[in-house]
């Protein structure tokens, strides 16, 4: 999805905005195609609050290697202070699971 939502930023900026959505909408489809599935497996596992703190976190993990490497923008302190923010979800989501 990180790629969907703002990989046209670097390389699409003159394109016509249907364009770039219907590419957008194409590149998102096959994250759908995985996603929707684990979600379907990872309820019988975890809970829903669960399994979007996960998603999150490798959202911004994704995120985090996009910006450097393709977009080519330094991550800010207020990233790594964000990331410290989801690890502390992460830990308090999944407390009752660690401490069973």
């Amino acid at each position: 999805m990180t790629f969907a939502w703002y990989g046209h930023l670097k390389t699409h900026q003159h394109s016509k905005i249907w364009v770039v959505i219907f590419v957008s909408w194409g590149i998102a489809f096959f994250e759908y195609c995985f996603q929707v599935p684990a979600n379907r497996i990872g309820i019988h596992y975890l809970s829903l609050a669960q399994l979007k703190v996960i998603q999150e976190i490798i959202t911004m993990s994704v995120f985090g290697l996009f910006a450097i490497f393709y977009m080519k923008v330094p991550l800010t302190r207020n990233f790594l202070y964000a990331s410290v923010c989801l690890v502390l979800a992460a830990v308090f989501i999944f407390k009752d699971r660690i401490s069973s």
